[in-house]
């Protein structure tokens, strides 16, 4: 697909003003959502890429200001992204990915490693991986019907530095032997602009529409107990019985009772295989 110039789409690019009545204080929201799903991809579909990290933030800030970093941008169907990794922590991946370290090894000097092609393109597959990502969470919060496609490797190209008014997403990851590193996804004003309008205040569950109010004898749950016999003997009689003995009763009408209060009196019938309370009399 035809790709715009990086250089002229991200340099010296302000903040929209529109944007500054839009609910800014409602990002953490979106970082939040989207820290879910890099975590789960990262310990899913990215693994190979991500074996022994763990997600620590996601917060929204400005553009870092460091000539240092090296930016690849991608311009997609919801906006321009720019991308940048640490290149310690790319170096770290690079060597756990293909040089077979484990994830306790140091992390490389990046003063004393030449950039390799091999570099290169773990840096286009991981912004790939941060782009799809970022299309995915924001394609989720507008209910798009149709996401947005995969992103390929011939649309992530070199771009220049995004202006200090831009926003970033600045994302810090820790491995299993403490080292930590950053990288940052900066969406243009375009895009940021969808993401602002995406946000709503969360709000509590709508209570549910109620109707008439019922009588309170309708709406009030009481729980009755039967009891079907009772048999007065000897304490030498009880403690007499053995298994097997049998304790003669006559069955007549039974009583009702609301927490220990005789309430009514029942007969006892029996229907389908089950003893029932019937005809019911208020207890005297």
């Amino acid at each position: 697909m035809p790709i715009a110039n990086p250089d002229t789409t991200l340099q010296h690019q302000v903040l929209d003003p529109c944007l500054l009545g839009r609910p800014v204080h409602l990002l953490p929201q979106f970082a939040a959502r989207l820290q879910e799903d890099l975590d789960t991809a990262m310990q899913g579909s990215a693994r190979r890429y991500w074996a022994g990290w763990r997600l620590e933030t996601v917060e929204f800030g400005r553009v870092p200001q460091e000539t240092s970093l090296r930016w690849m941008a991608v311009l997609g169907a919801l906006g321009t992204v720019a991308v940048t990794f640490e290149r310690g922590l790319l170096l770290t991946l690079l060597e756990r990915r293909y040089g077979g370290r484990s994830a306790g090894a140091t992390q490389r000097d990046p003063q004393t490693e030449r950039v390799t092609a091999t570099e290169e393109r773990l840096g286009v597959v991981l912004t790939q991986q941060m782009v799809d990502l970022l299309y995915a969470r924001v394609a989720v919060n507008v209910a798009m019907e149709v996401a947005p496609r995969p992103i390929q490797a011939n649309a992530v190209v070199p771009s220049a530095m995004p202006g200090e008014s831009n926003w970033a997403l600045r994302l810090q990851v820790r491995d299993n032997n403490d080292n930590t590193g950053q990288f940052w996804i900066a969406p243009d004003q375009q895009l940021m602009a969808m993401i602002l309008g995406t946000l709503r205040p969360e709000t509590g569950r709508p209570a549910a529409a109620r109707g008439p109010a019922e009588p309170l004898a309708t709406r009030l749950q009481v729980k009755l107990d039967g009891r079907l016999v009772s048999k007065e003997i000897t304490l030498g009689a009880l403690f007499d019985l053995k298994v097997g003995d049998v304790i003669p009763v006559n069955v007549g009408r039974a009583d009702v009772l609301l927490d220990e209060a005789r309430l009514f009196t029942a007969a006892v019938a029996e229907h389908k295989g089950k003893l029932c309370l019937t005809s019911f009399e208020d207890a005297e």
